[in-house]
C-alpha cells in the first residue's frame, strides 16, 4: 500500500513563516506542506513568498534539508474581473517549490464565465505540471459539491478537480451519496478537520468558524469516517485546522500541528 501523504496546511499555523512551517512539519511527522502564496483576505498576516526572493530561497533550503515536499499552493480566486494570465508568476513560484496542486476559489456569480476561466486556468497550470482543484465553500459562487463538480466537468480539463474540505462539506450540506458519484480522478487531495455544532443560519458566522475555530479530527460532530470511506482510498490529506482560541491561549504552532497529526492518525485507525 502506498504511504498516505499528510500535508500541513498554512491556515493551521498561519503565524509561522514558510521556512518555520517546513521545520514544524518535518518535526511532527508530515511529508508535505501547503504554501499560501496569495493571502485569503487583505487583512490576513502574510509572508510574500512570490515577491521575496530571499524568503523563497530560505524556504527551498528548508525543504531540501528536511525532505518535506510541497503538496499545494493557495489561494487563487477566479473573480468577474480576473485575467487568468495574471496568475502566471504565482504558478511559476509554485512550480519552483515542486507543488503538484493549486487551490482555486470561485468568486464569480456568472457560472458560465467562472467555468470558462477555470478551464483557462487549468490550461495555464498544466504548463507548470500543476493540477487545479476548485474548492467549494458555501459563501462563494462554488457553494457546494454539486455546483463545483458541474463547473469542473463543464470546463472539461484533465487537470481540473474538486477539493473537498470537511468543514465546507458539512456547512454546505453536501452529501456522501453525491460524493460517491464523483469520478475519483477529479479528487486529487482533501482537506481534513472536524466541525462542531449545528450549521449556523448566519453565513458570517460560518465564515468566522471556517477561518478561526475548527476542531481537530474526532473532536467535533462530522461523519469523518463516512467522508474518508467515500473519498478515494489513501487520498492525500491536507490538515487545515485553524484554532485561534488555542493560539491565543499560547498553544504553540508545533503543538497544534502535532495535535492535528495525532488526532488524524487516531481517526484513520477507525476506518
Amino acid at each position: 500500500m502506498t504511504e498516505r501523504v499528510f500535508s500541513l496546511a498554512a491556515l493551521t499555523v498561519l503565524e509561522l513563516s514558510p521556512p518555520e512551517m517546513v521545520e514544524v512539519a518535518a518535526s511532527t511527522g508530515y511529508s508535505h506542506v501547503g504554501l499560501r502564496l496569495v493571502p485569503a483576505t487583505p487583512e490576513e498576516h502574510h509572508f510574500p513568498l512570490v515577491a521575496d526572493a530571499g524568503l523563497r530561497r530560505q524556504t527551498l533550503e528548508r525543504l531540501r534539508d528536511t525532505g518535506v515536499k510541497v503538496l499545494d499552493i493557495e489561494i487563487l480566486r477566479l473573480k468577474a474581473e480576473t485575467r487568468v494570465a495574471d496568475f502566471e508568476p504565482v504558478l511559476a513560484a509554485g512550480a519552483e517549490f515542486g507543488a503538484t496542486e493549486v487551490l482555486v476559489a470561485g468568486n464569480d456569480a456568472d457560472e458560465a464565465r467562472l467555468t470558462d476561466n477555470f478551464a483557462a486556468f487549468c490550461d495555464l497550470a498544466a504548463k507548470f505540471g500543476i493540477h487545479s482543484s476548485l474548492e467549494f465553500m458555501p459563501w462563494t459562487d462554488a457553494r457546494n459539491l454539486t455546483q463545483a463538480v458541474r463547473i469542473v466537468e463543464n470546463a472539461g480539463r484533465k487537470n481540473g478537480g474538486v477539493l473537498v474540505d470537511a468543514f465546507h462539506f458539512n456547512r454546505s450540506l453536501s452529501c456522501l451519496d453525491d460524493l460517491a458519484r464523483v469520478a475519483p480522478a477529479r479528487l486529487r487531495y482533501a482537506q481534513l478537520c472536524d466541525v462542531a455544532g449545528p450549521r449556523p443560519d448566519d453565513m458570517e458566522e460560518i465564515l468566522r468558524q471556517a477561518r478561526n475555530e475548527r476542531r481537530f479530527p474526532g473532536d467535533g460532530d462530522s461523519d469523518l469516517v463516512g467522508l474518508l470511506r467515500t473519498l478515494p482510498a489513501n487520498i492525500p490529506l491536507s490538515l487545515e485546522i485553524p484554532t485561534r482560541q488555542l493560539m491565543e491561549q499560547g498553544v504553540s504552532a508545533r503543538t497544534r500541528a502535532q495535535l492535528a497529526m495525532d488526532k488524524t492518525q487516531a481517526l484513520l485507525q477507525r476506518l
